[in-house]
């Protein structure tokens, strides 16, 4: 949890403050919900625990926009067994995942004003699509 929230904290103040003080659009790949869900909700430290040790290290800061890409369990190992190369948290049993995923639903249920959930079920292209589309809506308002 350490690491990831130094890992964390030094891409906020080398990338993602300075940016937004230019006044630039900042995407990423994971945040804060990340390390709430997996290192939290369902590795086992509880959400308590992340909120505390997240809030220095945000310091307030949140995305105004989530997508939540949702895939059953089952097809996400699937997936990541074709392409042969599973990393850490890949190797970890079905009950994790199935945890990761609810917990990553529920934090979408507890914020839909920021977050989507997008079925990640289907082609690249078609997933691609949904969030270009939201994004371009959104960044219209």
């Amino acid at each position: 949890m350490c690491l990831v929230l130094a890992a964390r904290a030094e891409h906020l103040h080398h990338v993602v403050r300075p940016a937004l003080a230019r006044g630039a659009i900042v995407l990423c790949d994971r945040f804060a919900d990340s390390t709430r869900v997996y290192q939290g909700l369902a590795g086992g430290l509880g959400l308590d625990l992340v909120e505390t040790m997240l809030a220095p290290v945000l310091q307030g800061l949140e995305p105004d926009l989530t997508f939540v890409l949702d895939l059953d369990p089952e097809l996400g190992a699937r997936r990541d067994r074709a392409r042969g190369r599973p990393g850490r948290f890949e190797q970890k049993d079905a009950g994790y995942h199935r945890r990761v995923r609810e917990g990553f639903l529920e934090i979408a249920r507890a914020a839909p004003q920021r977050c989507v959930v997008v079925d990640a079920s289907g082609p690249v292209d078609a997933v691609h699509a949904v969030i270009l589309a939201t994004a371009l809506e959104r960044l219209e308002r």
